[in-house]
């Protein structure tokens, strides 16, 4: 058994979750939110079966795709440097970053 860590952006995760379901997979959902550009994010926790593990991660990935987007960066409010203007700049996002975990014990009470 492995237990499944995917982190997707929210605007992702309404479908990925329904994929899950189309697909017999058990999900725990949990709001998390991103360090880089502080945007929210939907964390799902998902025990299966070592032989299912594929088929999981090709759901993500076909739910969770990455796309550009255009964001303003903080205006710096320092008054010893330049206060030149912000101007937005094109970054990556959504996409997931998973991980796979080695299950020990399962216990469900």
């Amino acid at each position: 058994m492995k237990l499944i860590l995917a982190i997707v952006q929210d605007k992702d995760s309404n479908l990925l979750s329904n994929e899950f379901i189309d697909a017999n997979v058990r999900a725990t959902k949990l709001s998390s939110t991103g360090g880089f550009l502080k945007s929210g994010n939907t964390t799902f926790i998902i025990g299966i079966e070592d032989e299912r593990v594929d088929e999981v991660l090709n759901i993500i990935k076909e739910s969770a795709q990455a796309r550009d987007q255009f964001m303003t960066p903080p205006v710096n409010l320092d008054a010893t440097s330049d206060s030149s203007i912000a101007y937005p700049i094109e970054v990556q996002v959504g996409g997931a970053t998973v991980f796979v975990l080695p299950i020990e014990q399962f216990h469900q009470f």
